[in-house]
């Protein structure tokens, strides 16, 4: 009798216990999960999630037609669209190698309404068709970021810059800046550099490539060599470079004709040449070496007076600048200009060859002054215009700041090339 006793009260805490649970249970509020809805993605002004996308390049062959084409839009509507946004985009000028965007109605019919062409990374065109035809020209919004760069060359200049994980349009422009002061065929290990400069970021995260040089320092041979960006108004509003005296970097004569070239051989009068039996053979040129294609510039303003081949010259070009100079370029692959065309200094006139009487790929640089060969790097050649008096204030507090920060710079050490 009293192990049943024990029994019953055992069965009466169970269910009681259950029962408890079940009333705790009941007590809980069921928590539904909330749908999350998916990020509104937008790219080109467009909200993505209201259409199909197609997202491709342009291949060798491919035209906008073809594309429509391959898309089920119509020739008659291809023709329209041509001819309707003619004025603005020249579908003819597509290229291979360039992204587009499609983009397609979400519905069965999945008609192509959108056609966007990224010419580059910033700028890209916008055709729209699903009413009427608008074409439109944007640009992606640009962040500009300051940056700065310090190194001593091992070298080259673009070794460093490679070897220092640095964005190698900078040393293209800085090549650019100092092309008139510095022989970039010549530098030497130990010469060393600072820099500040803007970079392009499209959604902040993408290089877009050099804004700006602000300030630079070249420190070539032991000579510091400043540069400073300044709008100079005497040379039509335009913007040059100058050094912490205010004086203009820009010459009359870019000092090689070939950016990042070596000198293969120089100009000498006395030159002795096995194959000739150790004859002297004078080289009234110098000789820039550099890969086949390489494009060839125009030293100077001037006026192409000869572009032709002839006999060991090959395929070369001579532009008059004034009454005192004239150069001539030699053993092209092809030339640019014709006679009669005015270059500017920095244009290209041709590219590195083999053509006419020569071992390898080279451009023979010739100086001509007063009607004789002379060698341009023994030369005192003019200076470009000096910076107007009535700027020099305006122009020293502006570069003030920009020389503090340039000088706290520190350069980084040679252990890490």
């Amino acid at each position: 009798m009293k192990h049943i006793g024990y029994l019953l009260l055992f069965i009466v805490v169970v269910f009681s216990c259950q029962k408890e649970k079940k009333e705790e249970k009941a007590a809980v509020p069921e928590v539904k999960e909330e749908k999350k809805e998916a990020p509104v993605v937008r790219e080109f002004g467009y909200v993505l999630q209201n259409f199909n996308v197609v997202k491709d390049t342009v291949k060798p062959g491919d035209s906008f037609g073809a594309i429509m084409d391959a898309h089920g839009v119509t020739r008659a509507k291809v023709f329209e669209i041509t001819n309707t946004i003619k004025d603005t985009f020249n579908v003819a000028r597509i290229q291979a190698g360039k992204p587009y965007m499609l983009l397609k109605s979400k519905d069965t019919s999945a008609n192509a309404q959108v056609f966007v062409y990224q010419n580059n990374k910033i700028d890209y065109t916008v055709i729209d068709f699903r009413d009427s035809i608008i074409a439109q020209k944007r640009k992606k919004p640009v962040k500009l970021v300051e940056k700065s760069a310090s190194g001593t060359i091992s070298s080259s200049l673009m070794q460093t810059f490679d070897d220092l994980d640095l964005n190698f349009l900078v040393a293209y422009n800085m090549a650019d800046i100092y092309a008139w002061t510095i022989d970039f065929t010549r530098l030497q290990a130990g010469d060393r550099f600072k820099v500040i400069y803007t970079e392009k970021f499209i959604d902040d995260t993408i290089p877009a490539g050099i804004d700006q040089i602000k300030a630079s320092y070249f420190e070539h041979r032991s000579k510091p060599i400043y540069a400073f960006r300044f709008q100079d108004d005497s040379i039509n509003g335009g913007v040059d470079y100058f050094d912490h005296e205010a004086n203009n970097l820009r010459r009359a004569f870019l000092r090689a004709p070939v950016k990042f070239s070596r000198i293969s051989s120089r100009y000498n009068l006395k030159r002795r040449i096995k194959y000739y039996g150790n004859k002297i053979r004078p080289h009234r040129g110098t000789d820039f070496a550099a890969p086949i294609g390489t494009p060839i510039l125009a030293t100077a303003d001037g006026i192409v007076t000869k572009s032709e081949r002839r006999g060991g010259n090959g395929k070369y070009v001579k532009i008059r600048h004034n009454a005192t100079y004239d150069t001539q370029y030699l053993h092209m692959s092809r030339q640019a200009v014709k006679v009669g065309e005015y270059v500017r200094q920095g244009d290209v006139i041709g590219y590195i060859g083999m053509t006419g009487n020569t071992s390898g790929p080279h451009v023979c640089y010739r100086f001509w002054k007063n009607g004789k060969e002379v060698d341009p790097f023994k030369q005192d050649l003019p200076s470009s215009k000096p910076l107007a008096d009535s700027l020099r204030p305006a122009f020293f507090n502006h570069i003030e700041p920009l020389k503090t920060e340039l000088d706290s710079i520190l350069f980084k050490p040679k252990e890490i090339l």
